[in-house]
């Protein structure tokens, strides 16, 4: 069975196109997203509705509980003033521009989602499913936490070995195994900060009672969407962090 995962869309319409052809070359069993949506990019509603029509479930960001909750922020993370400040007027403008449609969508997204490959009836491994980490939307899994983090992230998921847990928000990917559990960032489909301007997904290939994960980068039309943004009412600072990968002299989360 192959099942693929993205995250961290943040309504950038032409990155999600671009993934879900990648996707389909993979032809998976299966797709979930991993939140936030919307924020960032001038395509909140049509990405929420290409997601719908695709068929694929996925469980609430920061961004999409925030937003759908009417919240006074995003739950961000800020590491230097103007990155403080176009994260706020993103939130601002996302809040403004999602139409009611949308607004429900994000509002009735899960958690966290549990799936059980093999249908539950036997053994096998789950795959768990959340945003940023099984206690919060808004925490930061980065993979130089120490071992001692991921032992706890994995006592509260209630995982055990040849289980795998997957998460985004950090918008920087990578895998690591610990005691037997496969812990995955998918990275961010439509807003990097490693550098790279391409977006990122998982596919998880379940063979037997194991879970092999690969991450996948892929180059999409961000061209496209800088002259979006530069055309909407977002700061134009975002469309160069799109050029470079979130590696401009500021990036926003």
């Amino acid at each position: 069975m192959r099942i693929a995962l993205i995250s961290d869309i943040h309504g950038n319409l032409p990155a999600l196109e671009t993934a879900l052809e990648y996707l389909r070359a993979h032809a998976p069993d299966a797709a979930y997203h991993l939140g936030d949506l919307v924020g960032y990019a001038p395509w909140p509603n049509e990405v929420v509705e290409l997601l719908r029509a695709e068929g694929i479930i996925g469980v609430s960001g920061n961004y999409d509980s925030t937003v759908a909750t009417d919240y006074d922020h995003c739950g961000c993370r800020y590491e230097d003033p103007l990155q403080e400040r176009l994260s706020h007027a993103s939130f601002a403008w996302t809040k403004a521009n999602v139409s009611a449609a949308t607004r429900r969508a994000l509002a009735g997204l899960t958690f966290r989602l549990d799936l059980r490959p093999t249908g539950g009836h036997g053994g096998g491994p789950r795959i768990v499913l959340v945003h940023a980490a099984p206690t919060v939307n808004t925490l930061y899994w980065t993979e130089d936490r120490p071992d001692s983090f991921f032992r706890k992230m994995a006592r509260i998921a209630g995982l055990r070995a040849g289980d795998l847990i997957a998460y985004g928000h950090t918008h920087i990917p990578y895998t690591r195994t610990l005691d037997g559990i496969t812990f995955a960032n998918c990275g961010t489909v439509g807003k990097p900060k490693d550098g790279d301007p391409r977006g990122s997904y998982a596919v998880i290939d379940l063979a037997g009672s194991r879970c092999e994960v690969t991450i996948h980068r892929f180059a999409y039309d961000v061209e496209r969407a800088v002259r979006a943004v530069r055309e909407s009412d977002l700061p134009h600072e975002l469309a160069d962090l799109l050029r470079t990968g979130g590696r401009a002299q500021a990036s926003a989360d």
